[in-house]
């Protein structure tokens, strides 16, 4: 099939391009910075926000991968920002007569109220849903991966402080997944039959953990100790600049994902891997998988 990977310079986009290759599909970038695109597939210059680029990137195409996320505005919020550029994507597509259209997206929490960055998500995915007769919409929590930023930035916590502060939100539970088995899912989504008239699916790794369990395991196999100092209430407003600042983190992105936090975040639904025929890889693994991955290029103090 010939199909657009938007997002191509982002981690998600960098680990689904050579897997889609080995499938036989024709690919086709799309890029706001070629410098950036560190695979190998034809790329054009494009922006979904202004919508510069759509429709050439678009021309010829039966399968579109949606993989555009923001989280820090530039002079407008990351919602609007988000919502301007399914807008803009959706409209180019159904004129093209794209068949198909992937989203990844997040986690929706049941019975709470949705943060920022998860009712942007949710916002595409509905955008997308609406415009577009075939939508396959997988909804994520972390993802486990050496270009993840958000495990990332928990691996920056663990290697650079050596005593983790965890505000309240260490109680919540969620279930992280491995990069690997996103990729599965997503190269599935583009043959699934189950596609007509938008299909949503929660994707998670088999294992249902506290973000404060998460850590430690984390610097277990890490093979470093960190004590925990528990604090007993919702400090995001006050961590979230902290925490990216040791990180090395943008804390616009830091802050919206810390909101997420406030509650668990866990799928509503088990039928993903049944559907799209993936086997999944227990947490440590993952993240031995990404550590290894991580050091082949890259230093871990920590370690």
């Amino acid at each position: 099939m010939r199909i657009l990977l938007t997002g191509v310079s982002g981690s998600i986009g960098a680990a689904l391009a050579p897997a889609l290759a080995r499938e036989g599909h024709e690919l086709r970038g799309l890029a706001r910075d070629r410098a950036r695109v560190g695979v190998d597939v034809p790329v054009t210059h494009g922006d979904a926000v202004s919508g510069a680029g759509l429709e050439r990137a678009l021309d010829g195409i039966e399968v579109a991968y949606y993989l555009i996320h923001s989280m820090e505005g530039s002079g407008v919020s990351f919602e609007a920002q988000e919502s301007t550029a399914a807008h803009n994507f959706a409209a180019a597509a159904r004129r093209a007569g794209v068949r198909r259209v992937i989203y990844l997206g997040g986690i929706v929490p049941d019975g709470r109220a949705l943060s920022r960055h998860l009712f942007s998500r949710l916002q595409v995915e509905r955008i997308l849903i609406a415009a577009l007769p075939e939508v396959v919409a997988l909804r994520a929590s972390i993802v486990i991966g050496a270009r993840s930023r958000s495990f990332r930035f928990l691996v920056r916590l663990v290697e650079r402080m050596r005593v983790l502060a965890l505000p309240a939100w260490r109680r919540h539970s969620t279930q992280p997944i491995d990069v690997r088995d996103v990729r599965a899912f997503l190269v599935a989504a583009a043959t699934t039959p189950h596609a007509a008239g938008g299909l949503s699916l929660d994707i998670a790794g088999p294992q249902v953990l506290t973000y404060e369990s998460m850590i430690e395991r984390i610097a277990d196999l890490m093979l470093v100790r960190r004590p925990a100092l528990r604090l007993g209430r919702d400090v995001t407003s006050i961590a979230a600049p902290v925490a990216a600042a040791i990180a090395g983190e943008d804390p616009g992105f830091i802050g919206p994902l810390m909101e997420s936090l406030s509650g668990d975040l866990l799928p509503r639904d088990e039928r993903a891997p049944a559907l799209l025929g993936v086997r999944l890889h227990s947490f440590d693994r993952a993240v031995e998988c990404a550590l290894r991955e991580w050091e082949s290029g890259e230093p871990l103090g920590a370690r």
